[in-house]
């Protein structure tokens, strides 16, 4: 017979979608009650200070726990590429309708 803890088999952790000191363009949601900003990468939570909800910026990771990871902001999120692209694209279709 065996006393003392128990041993349960190990939970697997998921990877999480964010690596230590990588940046990414992030939408602050909502306040923390700590007042905190809260942004998600893929259902993660990312506490970001000094930020308020609505702002878009780019943050750095500086920690990753279990369930959520702080990051510090390093600048204005830029604008998506995709979107970039689109409106590049809308202008040339407008010229080829108006040659016909």
């Amino acid at each position: 017979m065996r006393y003392g803890r128990s041993r349960r088999p190990s939970r697997d952790y998921a990877p999480k979608p964010v690596e230590m000191g990588s940046e990414y363009d992030v939408e602050i949601q909502e306040t923390s009650r700590r007042g905190e900003g809260i942004a998600r990468i893929k259902g993660l939570v990312i506490f970001v200070p000094e930020t308020k909800p609505g702002d878009k910026v780019r943050v750095r990771i500086t920690r990753i726990s279990r369930r959520f990871a702080q990051g510090e902001v390093v600048g204005e999120a830029e604008e998506k590429a995709e979107e970039a692209e689109e409106e590049e694209e809308e202008p040339e279709e407008e010229e080829a309708a108006e040659e016909e």
